[in-house]
């Protein structure tokens, strides 16, 4: 994870930034159903484009990446440095959290659990969580085999970092860590931890997706 994913991050954020900026429906819907003046976490915030989605409920963004957590401070978002499975929040802080494409970064089965129950924690009883992995079943342009646990690599393209006098500079390729969820492997870890009930599963965007509920 140090080595595919954390490191990955701090030298591709301002190419990554710049390919995420439109809100994905099923996030989006789920924001937009949360009451006025809700408090929520974007836990793996990235560069933060789902914190201003709304003006009336108010979101704080944790990433590990100082990089990103960098790119929302210059637009004036609310974030911070923070491990997901170690947020620094207490428990029941919040109304609702949301992990958008970052529970899949986590090396074994035991830290993934470990990431659904710390935004379980951060959240009041009857609130609820939205979760976005990966799906190894993709329907878009990646195909992979059967195997879960994969390098992904990310193309940073040569002009971007070249200077004006070296416009012959290479891409740049980083190889990202992913496990991708099998079909109904992301609910069995929120049936596995308990103390939650699922209201809404299913697969956007090469994704599977997860809504529960704090009991």
């Amino acid at each position: 994870e140090e080595q595919y994913v954390h490191a990955v991050y701090e030298q591709i954020a301002g190419h990554f930034s710049d390919t995420r900026f439109k809100a994905w429906p099923v996030i989006e819907r789920y924001l937009r159903e949360q009451t006025v003046g809700s408090v929520g976490a974007d836990v793996g915030c990235g560069n933060g484009k789902y914190l201003g989605l709304r003006p009336d409920i108010f979101i704080i963004g944790t990433d590990r990446s100082q990089a990103l957590v960098e790119i929302c401070g210059e637009k004036q978002l609310e974030s911070l440095v923070s491990d997901a499975l170690n947020q620094p929040f207490r428990s029941a802080a919040f109304d609702f959290a949301i992990s958008i494409a970052v529970i899949h970064h986590f090396s074994t089965t035991l830290r993934r659990k470990q990431a659904i129950e710390e935004l379980l924690r951060i959240v009041k009883r009857g609130g609820t969580v939205l979760v976005f992995v990966w799906a190894l079943e993709q329907r878009g342009r990646r195909r992979f085999a059967d195997d879960q646990d994969v390098l992904v690599p990310w193309v940073v393209p040569g002009s971007r970092n070249a200077n004006d006098s070296n416009s012959g500079a290479q891409d740049q390729v980083f190889q990202r860590y992913y496990h991708l969820f099998r079909e109904g492997e992301l609910s069995e870890l929120f049936s596995q931890i308990g103390g939650c009930s699922i209201v809404e599963a299913g697969y956007d965007r090469d994704n599977w997706y997860v809504i529960a509920r704090k009991d």
